[in-house]
């Protein structure tokens, strides 16, 4: 890595300890309960609304009912708006209808925090769509990932209680408490800086150049002629024209950040000037997406009563994360050995001029653009600055790893720390194995029960991720999808499958996956992924609950320390990893093999 890469990365950790600090101190009142009073009048009326109230506490399948059905509506909203909106106000561009595939992907995609996007925003979602179905799905599936957090924080926290709080009260105060305030302040800074927000009509401009482009010629029919080869006939055009998409950006893009949601407006996402306009907005996205699971920590060293846990889970996160990033940014500056320099004889060996800065904006470049990758596959966000499909092998391969660890390096709002939770719990489990010793973590007894929720957990997204691939590559409907055959058209589908499990929603977008088989296929997994881990965690919340408290012993393992960083890292690794190695060396190691012999 060059020094300006370091010096990225330690400005990057540096402010990112100094803000969530703080805010783990205001995560910790609210997981407790201990907010000022004047925050709990305003409450009062809507829990009121709603039948339940602040002191009304449930046990652990209440609340998992309650996630469910309250995520289940979330979808059933969210598709009815896509199918509606061409009748509906706030829609000046006419948009029709959306698909009952890609409205069904969608809506799923949304409630599970995923964002996956088979669609491009500005010409497929209204105004209302985008505001009222999307972005209001970014609050609430990232109040519900924080709510699971709390409810293990509780879990760990409580002395043979078998209650875990009350899902209403924990999504009603970590939206309006904590995402709604972050992300207005958020938004006012990025329309400062120029994220648009308005509700104008799209706006037709003249180009500084004649732009020449090729269009298949059309026919009285209004269908594609084609030649006696079955190719479409092009016509060469030329325009000075260029639409403009405007809209309620900044609003939007605040909570796609701050709740690791990573949706869009624009389908170039936060590579479009108008989502991300400079160096200093790219900076603060990146900062805004490890905001609240770093503070996650802070709060649950609060909540157990020992700082030094929160730390040490912070630690295992942040040091895979330094790892992560040190391997990717060497691989995008090493650049590809088919693309030699300007000048250059095609045949020679020479490294591309600059580094790989395919598919990449030249006013992020390299560093930026490497760490920011990293940064939103370790975090279920999904935004992205760059082309991952365009980056090379190794390059590529790291944001599938990170997503395929189970999204825990941080991870996203509250699923990271729960997702290391578990790990956790399967890392003192190891440890008391070898040891001959009942193991225990925070004073709770890990037994038979919470292993099985543990296995559970832990399994449901490799088996999701490697099911769904093999279903894709074998199936006609999935290959026709695969833009680049070989190597990286298996990486694509991995990199999908991988993404869609762990809600992560970014993208090798050379893969086509806006028909009726990826929709579907991807849907199913992403609410498998999402809710498929979110039952067994809540489970393993309720039965830490009901179990006394253990004072610690001379015979207690530590929990805080070096030693248990590491053993918690390689759990992370072996466990998390391990199952994806195949798939891995037939898609970016392969690729890579491939191509660097040619140097």
């Amino acid at each position: 890595m060059s020094p300006s890469a370091w010096g990225l990365l330690a400005l990057f950790l540096a402010l990112l300890l100094l803000a969530s600090w703080p805010l783990g101190i205001g995560l910790a009142r609210l997981s407790s309960g201990h907010i000022p009073l004047w925050m709990q009048r305003v409450e009062a009326p809507l829990y009121r609304l709603a039948g339940t109230s602040a002191d009304k506490s449930m046990n652990w399948s209440q609340y998992a009912l309650a996630v469910l059905a309250f995520n289940a509506l979330g979808v059933i909203v969210v598709y009815a708006l896509q199918r509606l909106q061409i009748g509906l106000p706030l829609n000046p561009a006419g948009m029709s209808a959306v698909s009952p595939d890609s409205a069904f992907n969608t809506a799923v995609s949304f409630v599970t925090n995923t964002n996956w996007q088979g669609y491009s925003g500005e010409a497929t979602m209204s105004y209302l769509t985008q505001m009222l179905a999307l972005a209001v799905q970014n609050f609430l599936s990232a109040a519900t990932g924080i709510a699971v957090a709390f409810a293990l924080m509780r879990g760990f926290a409580a002395r043979s209680t078998g209650v875990i709080g009350n899902f209403w009260v924990d999504v009603t105060r970590i939206t309006t408490w904590l995402l709604l305030p972050l992300s207005l302040v958020f938004a006012v800074f990025l329309v400062g800086q120029g994220v648009i927000q308005n509700f104008d009509a799209y706006k037709d401009i003249t180009t500084l150049e004649v732009t020449s482009y090729q269009q298949a010629k059309m026919g009285a029919d209004g269908q594609a002629l084609k030649d006696e080869k079955g190719n479409p006939v092009m016509e060469d055009m030329k325009t000075d024209k260029q639409t403009l998409a405007m809209g309620p950006v900044a609003s939007q893009e605040a909570i796609k950040m701050i709740g690791t949601n990573g949706g869009g407006f624009f389908n170039a996402n936060s590579a479009h000037p108008y989502e991300n306009p400079n160096a200093l907005t790219n900076f603060l996205q990146m900062l805004a997406i490890f905001l609240i699971p770093t503070a996650l920590c802070f709060a649950f060293g609060r909540e157990v009563g020992d700082l030094r846990q929160g730390w040490a889970v912070l630690a295992a996160m942040t040091l895979i994360f330094v790892v992560a990033v040190i391997a990717i940014t060497p691989a995008e500056q090493a650049g590809n050995p088919l693309l030699p320099p300007l000048g250059v004889d095609q045949t020679s060996s020479a490294l591309q001029a600059g580094g790989n800065m395919e598919g990449k904006e030249t006013r992020f470049g390299i560093n930026a653009s490497s760490l920011f990758a990293v940064i939103t596959t370790a975090a279920s966000c999904g935004a992205v600055n760059a082309m991952h499909d365009s980056f090379t092998p190794l390059g590529g391969m790291v944001p599938i790893v990170m997503m395929q660890l189970g999204e825990v390096v941080f991870g996203g709002v509250g699923s990271g720390l729960y997702g290391m939770l578990i790990f956790a719990i399967l890392a003192v489990f190891i440890a008391g194995l070898m040891i001959g010793r009942t193991p225990e973590y925070l004073g709770k007894k890990i037994e038979v029960h919470e292993m099985k929720l543990t296995s559970i957990a832990i399994l449901v997204t490799p088996i999701l991720v490697l099911a769904g691939t093999a279903i894709a590559v074998m199936a006609a409907a999935g290959q026709a999808g695969i833009a680049n055959p070989g190597a990286h058209g298996f990486s694509e589908i991995l990199y999908a499958l991988s993404s869609a499990a762990n809600n992560n929603g970014s993208a090798f977008a050379g893969l086509s996956a806006n028909t009726p088989f990826y929709n579907t296929l991807l849907g199913i997994v992403m609410w498998l992924g999402r809710f498929g881990v979110i039952v067994p965690v809540l489970a393993i919340a309720g039965a830490l609950a009901s179990k006394k408290r253990l004072q610690v012993t001379a015979g207690t393992m530590p929990t805080h320390g070096p030693l248990f960083v590491f053993l918690l890292i390689g759990t992370v690794l072996l466990v998390g990893l391990l199952n994806y190695v195949p798939a891995l060396a037939l898609g970016p190691v392969v690729e890579h093999l491939m191509l660097w012999p040619a140097a």
